[in-house]
């Protein structure tokens, strides 16, 4: 670009804080960054319906009396080590059809459940825990600092942001504590505050000042950044374009969703107006920012929380029921509510594949993907909702590129800490450590030899 540096282009946008995708128009000026593998978390609350996540759990049928023959899990896990091709995906998994090749599908991994709390607070709070069981003296959670904030102290300290926190749970009826509803942790009771609301995340990453809060930033950027446009090249022209157009979609998703508000909140609903906003775009939306935050380098580590545990208020997921149902009830009632269950599970596994799908559709410097350059992983602290299971957790480990060995479904040996995916993970992000929380060894059939 013509006597214009990076630094240069970037301020001239308006001094908005808006990092941009690499340019090749701006090559001359410094070179190309490396491709930096990131850490994103995707959570989903109340674990799976087993017989439509697991492979070879399909066809259990258990006799139950008065109401016949019904399809159920007995929640049994194969005790044996193998490593197998990820051949038929199951009839929950199998929306990644598209990016099979780029996922892993991991088995029999477990937690150890410390007696004194309760099973969903426990198992959300402490999923990416670094403290081993029984260990945390006066507190009855064995909870330290979470593999994000450790993993970030790596690879987030030349990032605007360490960690960034995403949370989908719009409810305003917070009737359980804390540990229901966050997975990251600074340590023993020193939560990191998830963000639930799209503006205020949009805001948080991409506004001037609160004051200018409302401006349209897309608007903004462009118009300072209009007299640099003719000395980019073709395909960067492409790119800078297709990059605000996100945004703009993102900016247009977050106006519909308000104006849905201002709507509900005229209707006399028993429930916070938030509680009936369609799932779907609200998950995607966020999903979208996250996807963005790490495109530009404004984080390099992500937690995104599709919902709480134990949470009562019911959601309306569109498409799937004609009114507002309760995830957290029905999976007390599996045997009769199995089937809208299974399409609930399906629908967050599609919410994952439209975050992978946008990964995998930005490209970096050197050609790889975002999704190649990150570790992201789809997972639940529980295996089973109805029998609030520790064991055999439903574990999906998707990108990692060259780094990462995938199209593999591997089956731990009974009792594989859940800790050895994370000591897994923090070792592949550069950290030189011997053990996470009560991990007994890395999980050396995820690892390229290339």
């Amino acid at each position: 670009m013509k006597n214009s540096s990076r630094r240069d282009f970037l301020r001239g946008l308006g001094g908005t804080v808006l990092a941009l995708p690499w340019l090749e128009s701006l090559a001359n000026a410094t070179s190309p960054p490396a491709s930096r593998l990131r850490m994103a978390q995707f959570y989903v609350p109340i674990g799976v319906v087993r017989r439509g996540f697991f492979p070879g759990e399909q066809d259990d049928i258990i006799p139950m009396g008065n109401l016949g023959n019904v399809m159920k899990s007995l929640g049994e896990q194969d005790p044996n080590f193998s490593v197998k091709p990820l051949a038929e995906l199951t009839p929950t998994i199998q929306p990644l059809e598209p990016l099979k090749h780029k996922i892993n599908l991991i088995t029999g991994m477990d937690r150890t459940f410390q007696q004194g709390t309760d099973v969903h607070a426990q198992c959300a709070s402490c999923y990416l825990s670094s403290a081993k069981p029984y260990t945390v003296e006066g507190t009855a959670w064995p909870l330290q600092r979470t593999l994000d904030h450790i993993v970030a102290d790596k690879i987030g300290t030349q990032t605007p942001f360490a960690t960034l926190e995403f949370s989908c749970n719009s409810h305003r009826d917070n009737k359980e504590s804390i540990y229901f509803d966050n997975i990251s942790w600074y340590g023993t009771g020193h939560l990191a505050p998830s963000i639930r609301d799209p503006r205020k995340m949009y805001r948080r990453l991409f506004s001037t000042s609160e004051a200018e809060r409302y401006r349209d930033v897309t608007d903004l950027v462009l118009e300072d950044a209009r007299s640099l446009q003719q000395d980019l090249g073709y395909s960067d022209k492409q790119k800078f374009a297709e990059y605000f157009e996100s945004i703009r979609t993102i900016e247009k998703q977050m106006e519909r969703l308000e104006k849905m508000k201002a709507e509900l909140a005229k209707v006399g609903f028993e429930e916070p107006p938030e509680a009936y906003l369609p799932r779907g775009e609200y998950i995607r939306l966020m999903g979208d920012l996250m996807v963005v935050a790490l495109q530009t380098g404004l984080t390099n580590v992500t937690t995104f929380m599709v919902g709480p545990e134990r949470w009562d208020t019911p959601y309306l997921f569109e498409e799937l029921f004609d009114k507002p149902r309760s995830h957290h009830g029905m999976s007390h009632d599996q045997t009769r509510m199995i089937d809208d269950l299974l399409k609930v599970d399906k629908f967050h596994m599609e919410q994952f594949l439209h975050v992978m799908q946008r990964m995998d559709a930005i490209v970096e410097p050197d050609g790889s993907t975002l999704l190649d350059n990150t570790l992201l992983t789809y997972g639940s602290g529980l295996g089973d909702g109805s029998t609030h299971q520790y064991n055999d957790l439903p574990i999906i480990l998707a990108g990692g590129g060259k780094r990462v060995v995938s199209g593999q479904h591997i089956n731990m040996p009974e009792g594989t800490p859940l800790a050895n995916l994370w000591l897994t993970q923090a070792r592949l992000l550069g950290l030189e450590i011997d053990e996470f929380a009560d991990s007994t060894g890395e999980i050396s059939s995820l690892l390229s030899q290339a």
